[in-house]
């Protein structure tokens, strides 16, 4: 159960009903530690990136209708859900309008809630290039990130004509405080209890869409060669899927299968046979893309993944945390329509 202190600390972060999607979630324990009662109290960069994580985990859940279907049901069950990782998809272009390019406007955030690169993961076949960030302070504890870049030069020239148009309109949403703030983050791995309060809701906006919505033409354009693309000039930063951790992924998909979701065909079975991972069909959401009527296009989504052992090691201290380029492309497909 998320403690007390949670509550405050994500008051204008989070609503009522994302809290009540949150009471099925193993917090991670450095969130037991928060208490703003001192007026010496601070918030560690560990908690600060912990409460981050599942801020971004509910407001995925949220609009993800069998996201919400699968945590509710989890909740009645008496099940507890981990939250291993979510994802974040980047350009890495020449210019992001006001916003640094590619994974960087991200990293700008986890490098300071103590964030490292852990893994790197060519994506050849969807023009892209991933990487994993482990918290250092508490790698198995809190929920890590996938980031991936998208490559525009990879692409033809009208492609590349396209996301520049997009990215043009990117807007910052952090403002000189956050940026302060940050910056002593990094500096003292942790701030005052009213700043830690204040940055959060501005470090969950980071992860939306910053630009405006493209016309039809531009859409189809990107979706013409880039399923990843045209998702992202419609969703942004925001969280592309958020990731149970469970025993038997296997078993799970079959369960979920037979109880009616829209699971993958296919369990991702990684190269080294440790991670295994699935996932729930990308919900479908309404944009106005120029102006025209709202046309359905594809969100974010739910995932689930299994973690075995390393070899000459046990569970739990010898997870492989790692990810795999196979799968994490097999995943991508979620999006694609």
């Amino acid at each position: 159960m998320l403690p007390p202190s949670f509550h405050a600390l994500t008051r204008s972060a989070l609503t009522q009903d994302d809290m009540a999607l949150l009471e099925v979630v193993a917090p991670p324990s450095v969130l037991h530690g928060l208490c703003p009662e001192s007026a010496e109290a601070v918030v560690s960069r560990a908690q600060l990136a912990a409460a981050l994580t599942l801020v971004l985990f509910a407001r995925l859940v949220r609009e993800v209708p069998e996201a919400q279907r699968y945590v509710k049901a989890a909740r009645a069950r008496g099940e507890t859900i981990t939250f291993d990782h979510g994802a974040v998809r980047t350009v890495l272009a020449r210019s992001c309008g006001a916003l640094p390019c590619g994974e960087a406007s991200i990293t700008r955030i986890l490098r300071p809630l103590g964030y490292a690169m852990s893994g790197l993961y060519p994506l050849e076949r969807l023009g892209m290039t991933g990487r994993s960030y482990l918290h250092a302070d508490a790698p198995q504890d809190i929920p890590q990130f996938f980031l991936s870049e998208l490559h525009p030069e990879r692409f033809s020239v009208r492609f590349q004509h396209a996301v520049r148009e997009v990215l043009a309109t990117s807007r910052d949403p952090l403002d000189e405080n956050a940026k302060q703030a940050l910056d002593c983050l990094e500096r003292d791995h942790a701030v005052p209890w009213t700043t830690a309060c204040n940055l959060l809701p501005g470090l969950a906006a980071c992860f939306a869409r910053q630009h405006d919505l493209p016309s039809e033409d531009v859409y189809e354009t990107l979706r013409a060669e880039s399923a990843e693309m045209a998702w992202i000039c419609t969703e942004g930063q925001t969280f592309n899927h958020a990731t149970d951790r469970v025993a038997d992924v296997e078993a799970l998909a079959a369960r979920l299968r037979a109880e009616g979701y829209s699971v993958k065909d296919r369990v991702e079975v990684s190269q080294s046979g440790r991670v295994r991972q699935t996932a729930l069909r990308a919900a479908l959401v309404r944009r106005a893309l120029g102006g025209a009527a709202p046309r359905e296009v594809p969100g974010s989504f739910f995932e689930f993944i299994s973690r075995s052992a390393r070899p000459g090691t046990s569970l739990p201290a010898g997870m492989d945390m790692g990810f795999d380029t196979s799968n994490a492309t097999g995943i991508f497909k979620m999006t694609a329509r």
